[in-house]
């Protein structure tokens, strides 16, 4: 209970530091840049904030629903499964996003590039037995 609280906390203080520095501080993890995804939680409709590594595709951004390997999704893909409209801050950046989960061919070649960047997400799917999800992040023009 006190391990969740204070986890928490330091989300929220990553967030903080990331909106204050446009990014540069608490920027990356474990040597992955990261963004800072915006959903509708799909229980509260309140708007929820959780920063997450990603991945280019081009124009494209994607993200890994890995959950550190746990046996359930987290609770951002779940929401973006209720409401694939999403909002993302990268850098200065705040753009609007469409998602949708990558499919078996696009997460073959997704993942294979994941695990050049960042060999450790290959431990997490060996943690778990769930197909650990890819979600590829179209910038709109909203």
């Amino acid at each position: 209970m006190i391990g969740k609280w204070i986890f928490k906390q330091f989300m929220r203080f990553q967030i903080f530091m990331y909106r204050r520095s446009g990014g540069k501080r608490m920027g990356s993890l474990r040597g992955m840049p990261v963004l800072l995804l915006t959903t509708v939680g799909r229980k509260t409709g309140q708007q929820r904030v959780t920063p997450v590594t990603y991945i280019r595709d081009g124009e494209y951004y994607v993200v890994t629903a890995s959950n550190n390997g746990a046996d359930k999704h987290p609770g951002w893909f779940v929401n973006l499964q209720s409401n694939p409209q999403a909002t993302i801050e990268v850098d200065k950046m705040t753009r609007g996003v469409l998602t949708h989960q990558a499919s078996p061919d696009e997460k073959k070649r997704l993942w294979t590039q994941l695990v050049e960047q960042a060999p450790f997400f290959e431990d997490y799917q060996k943690k778990t037995t769930r197909d650990i999800p890819m979600v590829i992040l179209q910038p709109t023009n909203r």
